[in-house]
């Protein structure tokens, strides 16, 4: 019996599929005890309580948001590259190379840092092109 190998892409995978749980921990964070009548989380109604949040609170919410909607692109780039047999080492590596520079469009969106928060998404999405054409002969 073979068992399939578990690249460090696929890893990767795993990784930036938990950074919206992330940032949805570094919104909530610190309101968790306080009771939602005195402005702390309300899990009956955690959306809403969200979409009142301002400053950091709303900024680790939009960037929940975003790294949610980055995710299929970067699960399909990497799927793709393995079917289309890419070099391993390189995917691996762009593969880190997008969840590091995800992780830094986290911290640029907590410290309100909007260019280079939008210099970094770009990056990202460059580099998610080249895994999805890292396989292409």
């Amino acid at each position: 019996m073979t068992f399939p190998h578990f690249t460090v892409a696929y890893w990767c995978v795993l990784v930036a599929a938990l950074l919206p749980m992330l940032c949805a921990g570094i919104a909530k964070s610190g309101m968790l005890r306080t009771p939602p009548r005195e402005g702390g989380f309300d899990n009956n109604n955690p959306r809403a309580w969200l979409a009142q949040q301002r400053d950091w609170r709303a900024r680790a919410n939009a960037a929940q948001a975003n790294t949610f909607e980055a995710l299929p692109f970067f699960f399909a780039a990497v799927i793709i590259a393995h079917q289309l047999q890419a070099a391993q080492a390189r995917l691996d590596i762009f593969a880190i190379l997008f969840v590091f520079l995800r992780m830094a469009y986290v911290i640029m969106y907590l410290a309100d840092l909007a260019k280079a928060r939008s210099a970094i998404w770009a990056l990202a999405l460059l580099v998610n092109i080249g895994i999805l054409f890292s396989g292409y002969r």
